[in-house]
């Protein structure tokens, strides 16, 4: 279901960006401002990063095989920080590029009110495409602040279209800004301090992306509340006397590696230690069930 609500995320989000980006150019071509060609590229990046998102989550559905015997599910933190990587240059290098070019040769706009009009119907997509991962993501933050819930989510498509469409909405205000002042004071570098501004809230953006996606792509361990289930699951477990150490870690955003030394009762034979372990496992498997591989050592606490 976590996956699904994802995919439906992310083809509203490209579908949006899609027509977004064709009338921005149209846009650029008529008016020539540097803020609306720095929106537009903006909007082609955020459309190829849709894609690249959707190719993750299919590539992630491989079943595996001897050379990644714990499966693929990585491909989906591999192409979101690859989404990070074309935000940085090809959103946020350019839009700064354009706008330092604007600078130094700064020319007047033409038809700002073209340009206007559809930057105002971007922002009415955008805030359509934004509604909907908002939605998305409360039922996965339950409660948590959006800050903690970025930075926690073991789900890299949610976090990257919230930042991106909030980017896209917050770029998009700038461009309107750069292209207003521009008209009312009658200097056009106004047009080009608003691309500058879209290009450093880009970089900003894709930087918390790729240091995001580069902690999901090391490995990190389960949530608290996983792994306090997984520990209660374990510990209750029939025959187990104790839970001497434990290690989590996700192999995908719905898949968790999980490692475990237990101490059994001491008096049992090789058949009912077997026994023991199958139960703990199903009982862990039950409490989370993304606990998709589970090893469990029985050992003397020393």
């Amino acid at each position: 279901m976590q996956e699904d609500g994802s995919r439906a995320v992310i083809v509203a989000a490209f579908l949006a960006n899609l027509g977004i980006s064709v009338a921005k150019f149209i846009g650029f071509l008529l008016t020539g401002a540097a803020s609306m060609l720095a929106e537009a590229v903006h909007s082609v990046a955020d459309t190829g990063n849709q894609g690249l998102l959707l190719l993750g989550g299919k590539r992630a559905r491989q079943r595996e095989s001897p050379a990644h015997p714990f499966g693929y599910g990585r491909e989906r933190y591999f192409w979101a920080f690859v989404v990070a990587m074309v935000l940085f240059s090809l959103g946020g290098l350019f839009a700064i590029y354009e706008g330092v070019q604007k600078l130094r040769e700064p020319h007047e706009l033409e038809s700002p009110l073209i340009a206007v009009t559809i930057l105002l119907v971007a922002v009415v997509f955008e805030t359509y495409a934004l509604t909907k991962a908002v939605k998305v993501a409360n039922v996965e933050r339950a409660g948590r602040s959006w800050w903690t819930f970025i930075r926690r989510s073991k789900n890299p498509e949610i976090p990257i279209v919230l930042l991106e469409d909030s980017g896209a909405e917050l770029g998009l205000f700038l461009a309107l800004f750069g292209i207003a002042m521009a008209e009312i004071t009658h200097d056009p570098r106004w047009d080009a301090a608003g691309s500058l501004g879209i290009g450093v809230l880009l970089v900003i953006i894709a930087a918390v992306l790729a240091i995001e996606m580069k902690s999901l792509l090391i490995g990190e361990s389960a949530g608290p509340d996983d792994e306090a289930a997984i520990r209660s699951a374990i510990e209750t477990a029939p025959d187990v006397r104790r839970l001497i150490h434990l290690r989590t870690q996700h192999l995908g955003p719905d898949e968790l590696l999980v490692g475990a030394k237990i101490e059994l009762d001491a008096g049992l034979t090789f058949a009912q230690v077997a026994a023991a372990i199958d139960t703990a496992e199903q009982l862990l498997r039950t409490s989370v069930p993304e606990a998709r591989v589970v090893y469990l050592e029985p050992d003397l606490t020393r």
